[in-house]
């Protein structure tokens, strides 16, 4: 069974930098391309970033581009999201996906 279990969220003020976690489990990690979305109050589900298999190519919406950085460690099964330079609208609850399956979350929150 496909587990994704995402950590690190908080409360934060704006400008300030979080790094989300995400444990993988159930699958073969290292083969699949793995995807960061959010959803913020009232609002979809938004996509937010790509790393393939390898780590070697990323993908950014133009809302988080320059600010946040998606990377992998295959060896412990575990996909990140470091978050710089946090604003208001990052507010969010955020989940790991791969194929269609997301894990419950972990919510972020950006204010002062």
């Amino acid at each position: 069974e496909v587990q994704l279990v995402e950590s690190g969220g908080g409360l934060v003020q704006p400008g300030g930098s979080l790094r989300l976690s995400c444990a993988a489990s159930g699958f073969t990690f290292s083969v699949y391309p793995m995807n960061w979305v959010r959803q913020a109050p009232g609002k979809g589900l938004e996509w937010i970033s790509t790393i393939n298999s390898g780590g070697s190519y990323t993908r950014y919406a133009d809302s988080v581009k320059g600010r946040f950085t998606i990377s992998r460690d295959n060896a412990k099964n575990t996909l990140y999201l470091q978050m710089n330079s946090l604003k208001p609208e990052d507010t969010a609850v955020y989940y790991c996906t791969k194929s269609g399956v997301q894990g419950q979350g972990t919510q972020v929150t950006v204010s002062s």
